[in-house]
Order: structure tokens, then sequence, then C-alpha cells
């Protein structure tokens, strides 16, 4: 199959493009570069958005994105109204994982998606509550020295090695992951795309 538009993947997140790729569908990647310490918002769900936004913005901007449906993605965990992106580092995410024992919270992922042939965009935020077990400290620290928990929204994943340390969700699974391809669907119908058309 031949898709009747390019995509473009304005982010470095390997997750996202693997999402992209299981659905059917086979993106660029173009990575925005945009300093994401740099933008604020009232909430997290508004900072995920604001995220994507200006992922998309920028890389939708760029010459060898011409013609091109461009979508940027940003996840935050909304614990207790804070937005919790990647922990700055080993300690950070030992806290977290800490405060985030036995609790639930919110995965918000903003997603834009912008059409440069035309100019239009859609975008919004998708939430998926995540429902946290009760790893002991020495699972917590294990975890911790994988480095994994230092590359991720929220110091976890579902699709990695703390997926046995996440008792539930409430929501899309691919959203927690990085990219809700239900919502994506739903974003390029609002730019007459249908997504079946970028299949590859």
């Amino acid at each position: 199959m031949t898709p009747s538009r390019r995509l473009v993947l304005a982010s470095q997140s390997p997750a996202r493009l693997g999402l992209l790729r299981a659905a059917g569908l086979a993106p660029e990647v173009i990575v925005s570069g945009v300093d994401e310490d740099a933008l604020s918002a009232p909430t997290p769900g508004e900072l995920a958005l604001v995220l994507a936004e200006a992922k998309a913005t920028t890389v939708a901007a760029r010459p060898e994105a011409a013609g091109a449906l461009v979508v940027g993605c940003d996840s935050v965990l909304d614990l207790d109204g804070e937005a919790l992106g990647k922990p700055a580092d080993a300690e950070e995410a030992t806290a977290r994982w800490k405060a985030m024992r036995g609790r639930t919270g919110h995965l918000r992922t903003g997603h834009c998606v912008i059409d440069t042939a035309t100019g239009a965009r859609a975008a919004r935020t998708a939430s998926t509550a995540v429902r946290f077990g009760t790893p002991t400290d020495d699972e917590v620290a294990a975890y911790v020295a994988s480095g994994e928990p230092l590359h991720v929204a929220g110091a976890f994943t579902l699709d990695g090695r703390s997926a046995p340390f996440v008792d539930g969700i409430d929501g899309d699974h691919s959203n927690v992951i990085g990219l809700s391809l239900p919502l994506l669907r739903r974003l390029l119908l609002e730019l007459d795309v249908s997504l079946t058309s970028l299949w590859a």
C-alpha cells in the first residue's frame, strides 16, 4: 500500500514511533528541538497540549515537512495536580516512585496534528488513569538503577521494566505509552484525512 500523504512524527520517542508503525503507519521522524523547560501552563493537561503544539508547530514550519501531516505529542503524569515529566536524576526517580506507590495518577498526553498543505490543525489532550502498585524499596532501587525511568514521563512505562509495578489503567493503553491512536484517528478526521489512507 502507498500512503496518500506523508506523515511526520515531531518526536524522538521510540515508543511513539513503535505505536504508529504497529498501527500500519510509516512516519518520518523530524525532532523539534523545542526547549520543554521554557514552556508552562496552569494545569498538567494544558502543559501537555502546549508542548505538543510547540513541537508540531516548530516542525511544520521546516522546509523538509512541506506538504506533510505533522504529529506532535507530549506526555506528563498528573499526580495531585502536579505535572511530572522525565525525572532529572536517579534520586528524583526514586522519590517519585515512593510517592506514587499504591496511588492513582493520570497520564495526560497532548496531541497536535498540522496539515502543512492547508495550515489546518487539530489538537486535544488524552487522559488515562494509572493505578500504581506497591513495589518494595529494593524493587524501586533496581528499577531506577536500570536507567529506564530517567527517559520517560512520570518515571514509568507500560511497555518496559516498570510494567509489573502498574496494577492497571482506566482508559486508552496507547495513550500511556505516548500517543493515543484513537484520538489521532479522530484528529485526522477533523482535517478530512482518513487514518486508513495513511497505511503503508
